[in-house]
């Protein structure tokens, strides 16, 4: 028996058909994973289902009810939650408030606060987590964020329970605890979708899998009837043999040297960077990666040692000082700092070297089309036009424009943080593919990376990080996941 069930869901956005009669089905106490490259409609369906946008053609049945469209708070009274992959809490006010937004405990002129922190401590006891209910939510770590996404969820009466990419900003020990309490909810006869571009979690969690691909429903199959071949072959729709391409040998020409430098915490850091190589930066989260790649962009100031560029002393004030020195980065949250996400693909592209194409304050629209256009070619963004809104793109093309943006400047030396995350097995290959094509072009890659098979494939060494300091270099003939983790957690 379906508690939820879409039949011949379209949408159409202009130029591009976003579902094309989508059909999709869960039970009660079903775990279905949802997967396909970015850009295949899982996230367009989730808002339709939820009311966030509205489809143009075709039904919900939910619980037995029909639907040819349906509003946001309907959608909630039906049963319907959705966890997004940004969370949607409001970090001054507290975990019961965030928890209960929008509902009313107390009497009419107030609210009871009391029986409000009651309640969220229940639902955490429920599962066995401890959390403050009077404590902010801007004082939380990630993964409590992602509880308290998941208690406001379950504070209603769901029945279904959407999860989008909700291990992405995870640790492996916060993605089990996460995993048992959806294993609970399932007990308690919830349906619950969960969206990830981690194969590994769909085989450990879901009890089926339905791939979606181009707008279309493509597949659905019980997870045991399937292997990680058989399943990116079904989301690509084509093998993807080579994981990682074949790397060239690094010039010794050292580009970037770090020597003794202070500023990411107590023990000075020293490294090089050669022409032409991709050197891994390893570490568990928290360990100083992100601060460091923002010390040697200019956006946090270095408190003592040196920074050579090209065997040259730099002392940079500024991103903007970085820019002009020919070195980039790609960041780690693409949609808050790598890109403005409501404004055009063209004016994305060119913006960081505006004054290159302007002249007494106007710009040459002339020269940002051919250079737009240029990159739109050689990155092959999916797109209908350059004047497309980048937050209209998949997430694999949003991560191409913010790699376009910092080649559009002539860098020399750019900073991968990241440079994956949230995105699907194919936009990974075409990702891993430029950065080989960057270092046959004399660029030096700087690759921060969380996910242990991409760094151990796609670098030519790897520094790992331990608590600010370097805890050691391990050249490629040395590496492996064991050699990585000692490093990392050794103290």
């Amino acid at each position: 028996m379906s508690i939820l069930k879409v039949e011949n869901l379209t949408k159409r956005y202009p130029g591009v058909v976003a579902l094309d009669n989508v059909n999709f089905e869960i039970g009660p106490g079903e775990i279905r994973g949802l997967i396909g490259e970015n850009g295949a409609g899982k996230s367009t369906i989730i808002k339709s289902i939820a009311g966030a946008i509205p489809f143009d053609e075709g039904r919900l049945i939910i619980d037995g009810r029909e639907y040819t469209s349906i509003a946001p708070t309907e959608a909630i009274q039906r049963g319907i939650s959705v966890i997004y992959q940004e969370f949607n809490l409001i970090p001054s006010m507290t975990v019961a408030e965030n928890i209960f937004l929008g509902e009313r405990i107390g009497g009419r002129f107030r609210v009871d606060f009391r029986e409000m922190n009651r309640r969220a401590e229940e639902i955490f006891s429920r599962f066995g987590v401890e959390i403050d209910p009077g404590a902010q939510v801007g004082s939380l770590s990630t993964a409590q964020m992602q509880l308290v996404e998941i208690a406001k969820a379950i504070s209603k009466d769901v029945k279904v329970l959407f999860m989008d990419e909700p291990s992405a900003s995870l640790s492996v020990s916060e993605t089990e605890v996460m995993f048992e309490i959806v294993r609970a909810l399932k007990k308690d006869g919830l349906a619950i979708v969960y969206v990830s571009h981690r194969l590994e979690e769909l085989f450990e969690l879901c009890d089926s899998v339905t791939v979606m691909r181009d707008g279309h429903t493509i597949e659905t199959r019980k997870i045991e009837a399937l292997d990680r071949p058989g399943l990116i072959r079904l989301m690509v729709g084509r093998e993807l043999n080579e994981t990682y391409p074949e790397r060239s040998p690094a010039s010794a020409e050292v580009v970037l040297e770090l020597k003794n430098v202070y500023g990411n915490g107590d023990v000075g850091i020293s490294l090089q960077l050669h022409k032409g190589e991709i050197l891994g930066l390893g570490g568990l989260v928290g360990c100083g990666r992100t601060e460091l790649a923002k010390m040697i962009y200019g956006a946090v100031p270095i408190d003592k040692g040196e920074m050579l560029l090209f065997g040259q002393p730099v002392h940079l004030t500024s991103p903007a000082d970085a820019i002009e020195k020919g070195i980039g980065l790609i960041p780690e949250d693409r949609k808050t700092e790598g890109v403005f996400i409501d404004f055009p693909i063209d004016w994305n592209v060119v913006i960081q070297c505006l004054r290159k194409i302007s002249g007494k304050g106007v710009v040459n629209i002339s020269a940002m089309d051919e250079i737009s256009k240029r990159y739109i070619s050689e990155m092959n963004i999916a797109t209908p036009s350059a004047h497309q809104l980048v937050k209209n793109l998949s997430g694999g093309n949003q991560q191409k424009v913010v790699v376009a943006k910092v080649l559009a400047t002539q860098t020399k030396v750019i900073i991968f943080d990241e440079p994956t995350r949230g995105i699907d097995v194919g936009a990974k290959q075409e990702i891993y593919r430029l950065m080989n094509d960057l270092t046959k072009q004399g660029i030096s890659i700087l690759m921060i990376s969380s996910d242990m098979e991409e760094l151990l494939g796609m670098s030519d060494r790897i520094v790992v990080l331990n608590e600010g300091a370097v805890a050691g270099e391990l050249t490629k003939a040395e590496f492996s996941q064991i050699a990585v983790m000692e490093l990392a957690s050794s103290h």
